[in-house]
């Protein structure tokens, strides 16, 4: 067989662009492929995708769920025009298969496909899938879940869990030494209701733990306002206290950190997973079909986490700074929690999914 080609269509959050970076890099160094991605402007594919090595073609997209009718308008007039853009980029490229990663240009970039009659697959890592997966699963040639229950929604679909970086994998326990640190996240794009909540409760966690030290990414939209919330409080300025857009090194962010208090996104828990950190988990609670409430409440069943809502953090900020403290002063049930979390790591989700692809390849 000639060069392996291979489209990834996708994007717009980490959870769509990180699993998909994973299996670009395993096509490229286990199979030797020649990846490219298909996104759109306004997605975080922009900047990841060429700083990881792979071309980026941009397409019009936009959202149709959860939005005013003038964006649904607007939409509707822009895909096809994506599709038809897509059409072009794959009698361009001619990929041998076509991935949809979910996102603004899943949808067009797998159209454009079936259109074509190019073999295709679907990456889904929720227990529902987004929109985009949801429209073409029954077209598809195959497709890789998260969940047993997903594999309904497709045809010829495997559980395979979620693709990771391998430096997640790599990391090594925390050394016991170093000061604790709290890592705050809610996604690449930050959590409005994790801003707004943690610099109320800073003063009052770094008294009680002398040591400690806490990095915050806030989103690019909200970091400055973030910011001055720490400002306000008096913790602003100190070394203790560091307020990010967003983390490019997440790996290295995920080792020096002895707990997390994050959202539980399906990329997000994989990470975790990977990472063995212990972990404070605030599900979405806008979430399609609540699904980061399932997420989370895998790990918790499995003692890996622990969870606060929505509603329990807005009734007030004390909730949080009890159940920090509480998992702060244990080190050794963190570290415990970190463990039970690694069993449910699967390290070779990206390995599999890349197999797929290159036997549907082979089969074309």
């Amino acid at each position: 067989m000639n060069t392996l080609r291979v489209l990834i269509a996708g994007g717009g959050t980490g959870g769509h662009v990180v699993p998909a970076l994973a299996i670009a890099r395993e096509l490229r160094d286990a199979h030797a492929a020649e990846v490219r991605f298909v996104g759109t402007a306004r997605g975080l594919e922009t900047r990841l995708v060429p700083e990881a090595g792979f071309r980026l073609d941009l397409v019009r997209s936009g959202q149709l769920k959860n939005v005013s009718l003038a964006t649904r308008l607007r939409t509707a007039i822009d895909l096809p025009l994506g599709v038809m853009e897509c059409v072009r980029l794959l009698r361009e490229f001619r990929p041998q298969v076509v991935v949809g990663v979910g996102g603004y240009a899943s949808g067009p970039g797998m159209f454009a496909a079936i259109l074509l009659r190019l073999p295709t697959l679907s990456f889904e890592p929720n227990a529902v899938p987004g929109l985009a997966n949801r429209l073409v699963g029954r077209w598809v040639s195959a497709a890789a879940v998260n969940f047993a229950q997903t594999l309904r929604y497709f045809r010829n679909a495997r559980v395979t869990g979620i693709p990771v970086r391998a430096d997640f994998f790599a990391i090594a326990p925390k050394d016991a030494a170093a000061p604790p640190r709290l890592l705050v996240f809610g996604g690449s794009q930050g959590a409005r209701v994790l801003n707004e909540a943690m610099p109320k409760i800073a003063p009052r966690l770094l008294d009680q733990f002398a040591d400690l030290e806490i990095v915050h990414q806030a989103g690019a939209r909200h970091a400055e306002s973030t910011a001055e919330a720490y400002a306000r409080a008096g913790v602003a300025g100190q070394q203790r206290v560091r307020v990010q857009p967003y983390l490019d090194q997440m790996p290295r962010e995920f080792a020096a950190a002895d707990l997390l208090l994050c959202r539980s996104g399906a990329s997000t828990m994989a990470e975790l997973g990977a990472a063995g950190r212990a972990s404070l988990l605030v599900p979405f609670a806008l979430a399609a079909d609540d699904h980061q409430r399932r997420n989370a409440e895998v790990f918790l069943q499995a003692g890996a986490a622990r969870m606060l809502t929505e509603a329990e953090l807005l009734a007030g900020p004390e909730r949080l700074l009890d159940e920090l403290a509480r998992l702060l002063a244990d080190p050794e049930e963190l570290r415990a929690m970190g463990e039970r979390a690694r069993t449910l790591a699967r390290p070779d989700a990206a390995r599999q999914i890349a197999s797929m692809i290159e036997k549907l390849a082979r089969r074309s």
